[in-house]
């Protein structure tokens, strides 16, 4: 379609960008320094990605369009300080919790003590590790799974103390959202997704189609394709996930979530 040849002007904000990225609107991203995602007018819209070393805020991103291209302008507005900080609630769930007790034994400890028992030609011994291995090799992803659908639960809520919980500590903790550049360390994964919620009325629906999940050692995995459907929209944004678990102290903790979005 094409539009007047006459300017426009359009401010647009970070969280509707992501937003509207996450659901499905036909946005495709150029990663350089700057993620860079088309404008309806024509032209580009560039959005910084969260900074390293300094608080995050919301950049207005003002376009304007003029025969055959976009000009962009990226205007530095006030801090989001109206953004609350969610304390983690510490709580006794027994039916979340893993049995740390079923997984005290080592997967790299049966291995050897398999490969030995073979070496020595014991074989119902051999056998009887076999079958230990199997089970926790199978406990460990059922640990998995479970960590997984917490995560797809706080996401449907918009519970962000539940989602600060279920994540991993860690300065290395990565996440990329559809449409946007990847966001490392916790504390910035956790304002990302403060800032991704902004817009949205909770409970989202969410369904999961194609899921596997695959665990070796302290590292597992799970991947499937992500439906998400906001309330008033009569369309589902669709994503291909990736979501890596790292097991600390027994538990399993999500450590890296990378959804990139497909036309359904």
């Amino acid at each position: 379609e094409n539009f007047p040849v006459s300017s426009h002007r359009i401010s647009l904000n970070l969280p509707i960008i992501l937003s509207m990225a996450l659901h499905g609107s036909g946005f495709s991203c150029k990663v350089s320094n700057t993620v860079e995602i088309p404008s309806l007018f024509g032209g580009s819209t560039k959005l910084l990605h969260f900074p390293k070393s300094h608080p995050i805020h919301c950049n207005m991103v003002s376009a304007r369009n003029t025969v055959g291209s976009g000009h962009l302008k990226l205007q530095h507005k006030e801090s989001c300080s109206r953004l609350r900080p969610c304390r983690v609630k510490h709580e006794d769930n027994n039916n979340q919790t893993a049995d740390i007790e079923s997984i005290s034994v080592d997967e790299n400890t049966l291995k050897q003590e398999l490969e030995t028992a073979i070496q020595e030609e014991n074989y119902v011994e051999a056998a009887k590790i076999r079958d230990r291995l199997k089970e926790l090799q199978e406990d460990n992803k059922a640990s998995v799974l479970s960590a997984n659908a917490r995560f797809y639960e706080s996401f449907r809520n918009g519970d962000l103390a539940a989602m600060q919980s279920l994540w991993s500590r860690s300065r290395n903790a990565f996440c990329v959202h559809p449409g946007a550049k990847g966001i490392t360390g916790y504390d910035y994964v956790m304002e990302s997704w403060e800032l991704v919620w902004m817009n949205y009325e909770f409970p989202l629906k969410i369904e999961l189609k194609d899921v596997e999940v695959h665990v070796r050692g302290e590292v597992g995995y799970v991947t499937c394709m992500e439906f998400v459907k906001t309330k008033g929209s009569s369309s589902w944004g669709a994503q291909f996930v990736s979501n890596v678990f790292e097991r600390i102290d027994g538990e399993w903790f999500i450590c890296i979530h990378h959804a990139s979005p497909f036309d359904i």
